[in-house]
Order: C-alpha cells, then sequence, then structure tokens
C-alpha cells in the first residue's frame, strides 16, 4: 500500500482520454476486506477495460474467487497507449482497480486468452505491471501467472511468458488453483515446488515441465454454476453493455474450421427454470434495460421457445429488451418475433459461411439456401429491417465460382428480405455482409490445411467486391495482413515466442485494432528471429505428424478429426450428435461429460 501513496492517480487521468477505464468503485464491485483475506488474485483482460469488460469469462470467475473463502479478487485491463505513456513518465506500476494497489504485490495474476492478436498485449500487461516478461525470470516475490481461455488449445507460442495454462472449463479449476497454490505456499514451500504443483491438477499445464499431456477440463453441468446475478456494471459503454445469460455451452453441429464447436463439446444446456430466474435477478441487480441470451447456438437449446415465451412474460411491460445472437428459420415463430421486438433495432445474425451449396457440404455447415432464405424472410415479415450475414474465404477447396456464388446469395437474400416488408418499407431494408478469411485452428478437422496466401486472400476479396450487389448491401472484409498473422500465431510453436517480445519491443499494441496493427513490425520481428511466418501459415501440415499442441487433448480424438477432414475433401456431411446420436467424436468418453440436454430430446 506504500506504493500507492507515492503518486496521484487524478493527476494522470486528466491526462487521457478516457478515465473511467481506470477508476474503481462501479456497480457490484467487489471492494477488498480489510482482514480475513490469506489470498489474493487479480483477472486480467488483454485489452482495454470496455473490450475486457464485456468478457462473460471475467464475470463468471470474478464471482467465483471472491465467493471463495479466505479470498480476495479484483480486475484489471491494458491501459490505453495514453495512460501507458503516463504511467510510464511518472513510474506508476499497473494497479487492480478495486484496490489500486500494484498487480506484481498479488499472490496470482489470470490472463484471459481470447484470440491470438492480444499477445502482445499480454507483454504489455506484464511490463507495466513490473512483472518479468519470461516465466524463466521471475522471483519469489513475483505473483503465480496462469492463463485460460480459448488460446490455451495451443499454449506454445506464448509459453515461456506463462507459468502454467488452464486448459479448458475454469469455474471449479480456478479454485483448485488457487488452494493449491495457497497450500504450498503457507507451508513455506518455494514458488517452483507451487507451479509444479499446479501440474497435478486436471486441465493445467505447466510448461517448464516439457511437453507432458493435458487432457481438457469440462464441467459436467451449468445448472451447478449459476450466472453472476450481480455482474460488474461498467461507467462507460462497453462492447456489449448488458445481462448476459449464458443459456447453453458447447456446440454439436461440427462446422470444420469451427475451433470453439470443437473445443468446448459436448452440449450442456441450463435449464428454462434457471435460465429465466437468473436473467430477472441480474436485471434487477444491475438496471440494464436488454438481456442476451448466450451461447454458440441459442436457439439450439431444447427448451428456446418456452425460455424467450417466459422471459416475454416477465418483463411485459418493461423497457427491457432481449437479444439473441442467432436464430433458425424454425425459431421464429410469431410469438418469438413479438417477444423479440427489442432485436430488431440491432438485426438478425446469420452465418451461412458459404456461397454453394458444395462448399457448405465441406465445411459441414448444415444449412440450405431455402432455410437461409426462409430465415430471412420471416424475420423481415415480423419486424426485422436489418440483417447481418457472416461469410469466409480461403477455406479448403474454394474456388473462384464459390467466391463469386456469396455475391449471389446475398443478392437472393436482399430480394427475399424487400419482398418480405410493405412496397413503403423496402428502403429501409439493409443487408450487412461481413468476410472473414480462413485461419486453421487446432483442434478441428482443417487444422492440418493451409490459409491461402496473402496476395491470394486479397485478390479473392476484390473478386467478390466487384461482384456484390450495390443497393441496400454494406460490406465488411476482416484485415487478410491481420487474418495472416492470426494463423501464425495459432499454429507456431515455441520458437514463435521470441518473435512476439521482439515485435512487442519494437510496438506490436492492440494488434485487433485495424488503425494499430501494422504487419510489418510483425514481420521484421519474425525475420530477426528466423521465423518462417509464411511456412507456418501457408503451407498443409501431414496429418500423421506431431503438431506443436498434440500434447493438448481437447477430448476429440484425432482419429476422429482425420475422419472429418477427409469427410470434407469428399463433400459429406455429418449430423449434429444431439439430434441423431453419437457420430464418434470421442469426448464423452474422454471427459467423463455427455451432453445434457436440459429439455429431453431435440429429435
Amino acid at each position: 500500500m506504500a506504493e500507492r501513496r507515492l503518486w496521484n492517480p487524478a493527476a494522470l487521468l486528466s491526462r487521457v482520454e478516457q478515465p473511467s477505464r481506470y477508476v474503481d468503485c462501479e456497480w457490484n464491485a467487489v471492494s477488498p476486506p480489510d482482514d480475513g483475506v490469506r489470498y489474493r488474485a487479480v483477472l486480467a483482460y488483454p485489452d482495454v477495460y470496455d473490450v475486457g469488460m464485456a468478457n462473460q469469462a471475467i464475470q463468471i470467475l470474478y464471482a467465483r474467487l471472491n465467493a471463495a473463502s479466505g479470498v480476495a479478487c479484483e480486475r484489471v485491463f491494458v491501459p490505453w497507449k495514453d495512460m501507458a505513456t503516463a504511467m510510464r513518465e511518472a513510474a506508476v506500476p499497473l494497479y487492480a482497480l478495486e484496490s489500486f494497489d500494484p498487480v506484481r504485490e498479488f499472490d496470482l495474476l489470470g490472463i484471459t486468452l481470447p484470440h491470438e492478436l492480444t499477445y502482445a498485449n499480454v507483454l504489455e500487461l506484464l511490463d507495466l505491471a513490473g512483472i518479468p516478461l519470461r516465466a524463466a525470470d521471475r522471483s519469489e516475490h513475483d505473483p503465480i501467472v496462469v492463463g485460460g481461455g480459448p488460446c490455451a488449445y495451443n499454449p506454445e507460442p506464448i509459453a515461456a511468458f506463462f507459468d502454467a495454462v488452464l486448459v479448458g472449463d475454469g469455474e471449479d479449476a480456478v479454485v483448485e488453483i488457487v488452494e493449491t497454490h495457497r497450500r504450498v505456499r503457507d507451508e513455506g514451500g518455494s514458488r517452483e515446488k507451487a507451479i509444479h504443483a499446479l501440474a497435478s491438477i486436471p486441465g493445467v499445464y505447466v510448461p517448464s515441465l516439457g511437453s507432458r499431456r493435458v487432457i481438457r477440463r469440462a464441467i459436467v453441468a451449468l445448472a451447478a454454476h449459476k450466472t453472476p446475478t450481480c455482474p460488474v456494471v461498467p461507467y462507460a459503454d462497453v462492447v456489449h453493455d448488458r445481462v448476459t445469460v449464458e443459456v447453453l455451452r458447447g456446440c454439436a453441429r461440427g462446422c470444420r474450421f469451427c475451433q470453439a464447436g470443437m473445443i468446448y463439446r459436448p452440449v450442456r444446456e441450463r435449464p428454462a427454470d434457471a435460465i429465466v430466474h437468473e436473467a430477472i435477478r441480474a436485471l434487477r441487480c444491475t438496471g440494464y434495460d436488454e438481456v442476451s441470451l448466450t451461447s454458440l447456438s441459442t436457439a439450439d437449446h431444447s427448451q428456446f421457445a418456452d425460455v424467450v415465451r417466459r422471459l416475454g412474460r416477465r418483463l411485459h411491460g418493461t423497457d427491457v429488451g432481449i437479444s439473441v445472437p442467432s436464430l433458425r428459420a424454425d425459431a421464429i415463430t410469431p410469438e418469438v418475433a413479438r417477444v423479440l421486438g427489442g432485436a430488431k433495432r440491432t438485426g438478425l445474425t446469420i452465418a451461412p459461411e458459404a456461397g454453394t451449396q458444395r462448399l457448405r457440404d465441406v465445411i459441414n455447415k448444415n444449412i440450405t439456401e431455402e432455410g437461409l432464405l426462409d430465415t430471412i424472410a420471416r424475420a423481415f415479415s415480423s419486424g426485422w429491417r436489418r440483417v447481418k450475414l457472416y461469410f469466409m474465404i480461403g477455406l479448403p477447396t474454394e474456388t473462384d465460382e464459390d467466391v463469386i456464388a456469396i455475391s449471389a446469395l446475398v443478392g437472393r437474400a436482399v430480394d427475399a428480405a424487400r419482398d418480405a416488408v410493405p412496397p413503403k418499407e423496402r428502403g429501409s431494408v439493409r443487408v450487412a455482409v461481413s468476410v472473414s478469411t480462413f485461419v486453421p485452428k487446432a483442434h478441428t478437422p482443417f487444422q492440418w490445411d493451409a490459409q491461402p496466401p496473402l496476395e491470394e486472400v486479397i485478390r479473392r476479396q476484390e473478386l467478390l467486391k466487384r461482384h456484390m450487389p450495390r443497393k441496400g448491401v454494406e460490406l465488411s472484409y476482416h484485415d487478410a495482413e491481420a487474418s495472416f498473422l492470426e494463423a501464425v500465431l495459432a499454429r507456431g510453436g515455441r520458437e514463435v515466442a521470441d518473435a512476439i517480445e521482439v515485435a512487442w519491443r519494437h510496438g506490436a499494441r492492440f494488434d485487433a485494432w485495424s488503425e494499430e496493427f501494422d504487419l510489418s513490425v510483425w514481420m521484421d520481428a519474425f525475420a530477426q528471429c528466423g521465423v518462417d511466418a509464411k511456412a507456418i501459415a501457408n503451407e498443409a501440415k501431414d496429418p500423421f505428424e506431431p503438431l506443436p499442441w498434440s500434447h493438448i487433448s481437447a477430448g476429440v480424438s484425432e482419429a476422429y478429426l482425420r475422419a472429418e477432414r477427409a469427410r470434407a475433401y469428399a463433400g459429406e456431411t455429418t449430423a449434429d450428435c444431439t439430434m441423431a446420436g453419437c457420430t464418434g467424436c470421442g469426448v464423452c468418453g474422454a471427459l467423463g461429460v455427455a451432453n445434457v440436454i436440459a429439455g429431453g430430446s431435440r429429435g
């Protein structure tokens, strides 16, 4: 605490653009108790406050740790450039929001790893905190640094910067990590002994012990872990500024490019009673005017219509809206459309991913053009006036005809939307088209496939742009250069760590922000460190050779992934196991966790 008294936060905050990012006392924030705390943890998100505070995992783990006996948990985010400069000039260390105490004084620093373009920010966070970047350089006085999140499934590019990495669900594991570390510490054990003890926890990978096999951690049922019903309410607008309730975890639809669909299996639904109860409690505790029912595929919940109906009845007469990330055609019944009236303001989101049925079969996107157009017609006839369509280019086996077909499909979607609304409202119809680039990710059937070279990706983007309808269509692309870097960091091994550090030292920060991203900084770093970035991203791998992440298991067998890749190249689809029976992915047996369908069979 003495260090805190040496500086005046107001003097710094007057120099920055958004001071609300760096102050404490938000509604529902947990104030650290003055006594009785034997262990202090701080949870970090490697981006600015307004992005990190929208992350559901931070809110879940924050509530979980603060409920544990003798544990106090706080939050920290990466300061924007103006604040980082001010802190360095004033010799102010990165501090936790609740207490303003330096992060390096905590027992544990837990860092969420949401995507690869945050890797430079991880180093920025550590450096601002005064914690050595490399785990091997840390002393007994430094906190244990633990990572987790989607990027934990290939931790090797950032392994050098972490003492431990949690692979899988964190609700129970994070408490076990804290308890294990506290026990060893209280017994007088060294930092090294504590880190080695963490390796005995299921799902925890300790890089310093070598490439030991680690099987992902998975909770059995969501019902045993309530949604935080009093989440922290930010002072300022954040990316998703609303109550969020996770209605299910996992997805069994089996899109072959989708990492989330593989690493979060099996499907575990939250019961309808719990969803409604927790949503209402959270709304009362926060004052938000919107509740979002979140998951990888919310409308797949077996009790979806019942949940929407019951929430609509409870919220009738209020200004609170209900939003859903995406909807199936058969989910938009008249009652669902009426209750989801608030969602009409933001629009409907659908992800066809590909323009032809052939390519949709390759990627196992079991959606037809007829189903897509029917969804749009239902939505627009029910009051929606905007739809956002997600597509991907660069997928395995893609041809120019597949790319051009995206524009044709968009044109038919525009026609379907206009035909479903009264003539006088057709001018208000908008179709937003977002086009991302295929990035081969670990633990997917396409993990062995290559991303097309950067020049080829740009050519396909231009090809699509030339053929895209102009009227009523808003077209946007993911940055091709950023997608290339993402592929390098997603597929690389420990050799990439040096390049990450060099890139950060040469100014790489906030690479997910297009105005801040500079590929040349990264290419210079790769060259300086002898990393062949193009080979990592743009060359296919042998399906029977080890990959940098082969020692990490998401529970889905490699044999299944290879079989799915073969089916992809044969143009064959695989059914959703929650509707058509087991498809043999192996996850239930490997993890001892099965599909939990709250409302019974979906078939």
